[in-house]
């Protein structure tokens, strides 16, 4: 009962047939519970070749589940759900810097970690929908709500370039964090996986759990800047999240991989500024071809306004984000020439 106004909001808002959407939740619970059951259960450090691999398998299933969105529901959808895809994958990778701090932060073992961000992740993609669903409601009813979006995301790229993402260097916790902090007896030892344990015959949490929140809410915090991102692109809430889910699910395995050569990505802030630049504009350019406000040209509106075809943001994204990875590669390498020389 609960479920059925989500399916017709989403039925009514999406050209994706809702059997596909269907099988492709049924897809993605049955994935998670495996990562964090079956492989959950068995605390690794993943070596660099489980990485790749893992990396490769979830891009080529994103890529095979645009193309199936192609036949099922049209090539804009398919379009749509690759420019979101790359666009919040490239915004995750930003993520992965506060996670590595959050993880020294708590001492998180090594061998834990995989596990940790497992549960993480999950947590943050059940918030992320909620988010999404709130987000699909209020742009259907009041779509002067991306004028917010657009000025919001032109800031942030502002900011990105700016240097304004540099403050990051140090986690701070979140008023939820430090409110939990204050109701509950938290140790300062972990005890494997668990989440309570015992001591002295009293019972405790472990930090487990507030490195489980710490990670879901943080990563919250980021849906800030990819959900009005994402929206910029398409309206339609399945290829909302389901671009989320596909870009959060390599995740935990670019943090193994990439988490020393991060700070070598130097680049990366330049790339997402355009990104979300260009989008913020894209998204008060359709604000203005369909505006409401009163004082704007009398509540009417602008039709002179441009509209951005989907195929253009896909190319400007993938431009913005393959120069800013070259331009790092390049750079990482003449450093690297510089010292051998030395």
């Amino acid at each position: 009962m609960l479920r059925s106004p989500v399916i017709r909001m989403l039925g009514g808002m999406s050209e994706t047939p809702l059997a596909f959407m269907f099988v492709t939740f049924v897809v993605f619970v049955v994935f998670f519970v495996v990562d964090l059951f079956v492989i959950g259960r068995k605390p690794h450090v993943p070596s660099t070749r489980e990485c790749v691999q893992h990396i490769a398998f979830f891009v080529a299933a994103a890529l095979i589940f645009g193309v199936c969105v192609w036949f099922v529901a049209g090539a804009k959808p398919a379009v749509e759900f690759y420019s979101g895809w790359l666009t919040e994958y490239s915004l995750s990778i930003d993520n992965l810097f506060v996670f590595v701090i959050i993880m020294s932060n708590f001492a998180v073992p090594k061998q834990l970690q995989k596990y940790v961000l497992s549960v993480g992740i999950t947590v943050a993609l059940i918030l992320r929908g909620l988010f999404i669903l709130v987000g699909a409601a209020i742009i259907s009813r009041f779509t002067w709500v991306f004028f917010l979006f657009g000025a919001f995301l032109i800031y942030t790229a502002v900011k990105l370039v700016l240097g304004g993402g540099d403050d990051d260097e140090e986690y701070h916790e979140n008023a939820l964090i430090h409110a939990l902090r204050k109701v509950v007896k938290v140790t300062d030892s972990y005890d494997g996986e668990r989440l309570r344990t015992t001591i002295g015959g009293a019972r405790y949490w472990t930090p487990m759990l507030i490195v489980f929140l710490t990670i879901g809410t943080t990563d919250v915090m980021f849906a800030f800047d990819s959900i009005p991102a994402i929206f910029g692109l398409t309206r339609d809430p399945f290829i909302v999240f389901s671009a989320n889910v596909f870009a959060l699910l390599g995740l935990q395995q670019l943090y193994f991989l990439l988490g020393a050569l991060l700070d070598k990505l130097v680049y990366l802030p330049a790339g997402l500024s355009v990104v979300l630049g260009f989008i913020g504009v894209k998204l008060i350019m359709e604000a203005l071809h369909g505006n409401s406000l009163p004082f704007i040209n009398g509540g009417q509106p602008i039709e002179q306004v441009p509209e951005i075809p989907t195929w253009l943001s896909l190319v400007v994204i993938v431009v913005a984000i393959g120069g800013a990875a070259l331009a790092s590669v390049i750079a990482m390498r003449r450093v690297e020439s510089s010292s051998k020389e030395e």
